[in-house]
């Protein structure tokens, strides 16, 4: 198969490069394209086929579900057997934006989609070429991030390309996202909303408006007795090539020790790669020395940290340590994302 990209401007997208998208989504096809938050792989939401045919592109095991993107309220009740008030107070203050909800389905959505549970996630996108997707392909999009599962989630679309080439036809190229981690995820259905995997919008965000909100114990935990609800959080993720690991503790205790291991590593032979910030790139010592910006820009710290992990990847190096990335609004969702791609291997100094 020939993978078409087709370059558009992200705010106002060619119509008629979105309806030869549309088309290929109405048809069952498969498209690439770019969201807020990371670029997502898009097929017809209520065809069997289409969510098929997206795990197979993805190699993605078929019990992970997958959201379903919609470009207006009223397109839930079609998809969802019920709303619940909190879910319109949420779309008030989050829609369009990267939040995902949990709902119980409709019969019109397939059990394919939704990875054989009786809940659909559901979310709509604020990327103007992501909504004109939407509408041009009829409304709902199922659409989980347009990588090879289990690598690091694609933010530009040449990520699409060099996991996706020959396997899908079109992927439509906004440049690079502008959050660059996935969508909160709440479930609605639980009697106390539940938050399955943090991302842009906060907990403390979610709660000013509806109140109560619960952590999902298992999304964060490294005990493998500890099982997150969502499926798709018991899978590895986010991981690079190389063997990861997190250091974490006081800035100038983990620069020594990132450092003492570097060495370590090259007196094996072995290349050594570093994740750190514009502050402390200076004093690293590593092989490939990689800065996601400034720890005073949080956004940046989230923008970049997917594309640097590939970025190793194509550099071949054998082994990466990352400074931890504790800071005080996203921090909880960096974090997520770096301990799965690390296997949650962390060491404390």
């Amino acid at each position: 198969m020939n993978t078409q990209v087709k370059k558009v401007d992200a705010m106002h997208p060619d119509m008629d490069i979105m309806r030869e998208a549309g088309e290929i989504i109405r048809q069952g096809g498969l498209v690439g394209f770019p969201t807020e938050t990371v670029y997502g792989l898009g097929a017809d939401a209520l065809l069997p086929e289409g969510a098929k045919r997206i795990y197979a592109a993805k190699g993605r095991p078929s019990d992970n579900p997958l959201i379903v993107h919609i470009a207006d309220f009223e397109a839930l009740k079609k998809i969802t057997s019920y709303i619940p008030p909190q879910a319109k107070a949420l779309a008030d203050a989050f829609w369009p934006g990267p939040l995902t909800m949990i709902f119980q389905k409709s019969d019109a959505v397939p059990y394919e989609t939704t990875g054989g549970l009786d809940t659909v996630a559901v979310r709509m996108p604020s990327h103007p070429t992501a909504l004109a997707l939407i509408r041009e392909g009829g409304g709902y999009i199922a659409a989980p991030s347009a990588n090879t599962s289990g690598r690091p989630s694609p933010t530009l679309a040449e990520h699409v390309y060099e996991d996706l080439k020959g396997k899908i036809p079109m992927i439509l190229d906004g440049g690079a996202v502008g959050i660059g981690i996935e969508s909160t995820i709440i479930d609605l259905s639980e009697e106390i909303p539940m938050i399955l995997r943090p991302g842009y919008i906060t907990k403390e965000m979610l709660s000013e408006v509806i109140g109560e909100v619960k952590d999902d114990p298992g999304f964060a935990s490294a005990d493998p007795n500890v099982h997150p609800k969502a499926p798709g959080m018991k899978y590895r993720h986010y991981a690079p090539k190389a063997n990861l690991t997190i250091v974490s503790g006081e800035a100038g205790a983990v620069i020594e020790r990132i450092n003492a291991l570097t060495q370590e590593h090259q007196q094996k032979g072995e290349k050594v790669g570093i994740i750190c910030t514009d502050e402390s790139r200076s004093q690293y010592v590593g092989d490939v020395i990689k800065s996601t910006g400034s720890r005073q820009d949080e956004d940046s710290i989230a923008q970049h940290l997917y594309a640097i992990l590939r970025d190793f990847d194509d550099m071949d190096v054998d082994v990466i340590f990352s400074e931890s990335f504790a800071t005080p609004r996203i921090g909880h969702a960096i974090m997520n994302r770096l301990l799965k791609a690390a296997g949650h291997q962390v060491i404390e100094v």
